[in-house]
């Protein structure tokens, strides 16, 4: 039987994205008919806190189960996302970025991500009081393993935070942006609070045997096709994390990938990463 669970990345669901988003996003049509090709599969949608248990060592999985996230917190999460989940009764964990959380949810016109309406603090509340798990996604999205150990503590922790503050409750789960972390990252993360934080790992299934810190996910983009996400609902076309361990779990593309990235940021030319 196989052990991959496919946790499934979206970022923002609708007709009209601007230019720099539309790559990460699908419409409204193509959500739903994904949800039913979920449906038809026979994947198990669980909330991420029980694949977060069962990365900790606790109970076992379901057969064939699946997860849903959402990253960064659009407005469309609240209009579109959530009412077409809540009709089918499926959990879903969401990633928020709180620097661009509005008051009045009005577009939030700069920032990491320009010209889309994003999420209110209250929206975030009527979430998560409707059920929707609240995750971490920093205060201004950054490429964290291009910041010094002082800023990553600012982002991480900030946005921990805030988050409880704001929803008075413990919130635990952390998405690391654009997908970016390293050895160091990932333990200050850990050294934050956050119990377990989502990953991309090159689009991969997770699994029970994956990094509660790092776990991969299946980033769905507005160029992946019906063929490719009916390939991830059968547990089929990628790989399944863990894939590399020990010494050589980053690999020297990766090193350096992220070498490249802090030179431009200590020049103060950042690279412009895309969303994630």
């Amino acid at each position: 039987m196989s052990t991959a669970v496919p946790v499934f990345l979206y970022h923002s669901v609708q007709d009209d994205p601007p230019a720099w988003l539309a790559p990460f996003t699908v419409t409204p049509r193509t959500f739903v008919e994904h949800l039913d090709m979920i449906a038809d599969s026979g994947l198990s949608v669980i909330p991420l806190r029980r694949l977060v248990a069962a990365l900790h060592g606790g109970p076992a999985l379901p057969p064939r189960a699946a997860v849903l996230t959402f990253d960064d917190g659009y407005a469309d999460f609240a209009t579109t996302v959530a009412p077409l989940l809540r009709a089918r009764g499926l959990p879903v964990t969401l990633y928020v970025t709180t620097g661009v959380l509005t008051g009045r949810g009005l577009p939030s016109g700069g920032g990491p991500f320009p010209s889309v309406a994003t999420l209110s603090w209250s929206q975030v509340r009527e979430l998560d009081r409707a059920g929707v798990e609240i995750g971490g996604h920093t205060r201004t999205h950054p490429q964290l393993d291009t910041l010094s150990g002082t800023s990553v503590r600012e982002e991480a922790g900030g946005c921990k935070r805030e988050l409880e503050d704001a929803l008075g409750h413990p919130v635990v789960s952390f998405a690391y942006p654009h997908g970016y972390s390293s050895r160091r990252v990932r333990r200050l993360v850990r050294e934050a609070g956050w119990t377990s934080a989502a990953a991309v790992r090159a689009s991969a299934f997770s699994s029970p045997h994956d990094d509660p810190l790092w776990f991969a996910r299946l980033m769905v983009r507005a160029d992946t096709g019906r063929e490719r996400f009916g390939l991830w609902t059968r547990c089929e076309g990628a790989r399944v994390a863990p894939f590399a361990e020990g010494l050589f779990a980053e690999g020297l593309r990766t090193r350096g990938w992220r070498s490249y990235r802090r030179a431009r940021a200590a020049m103060g030319r950042p690279y412009r990463a895309l969303p994630a």
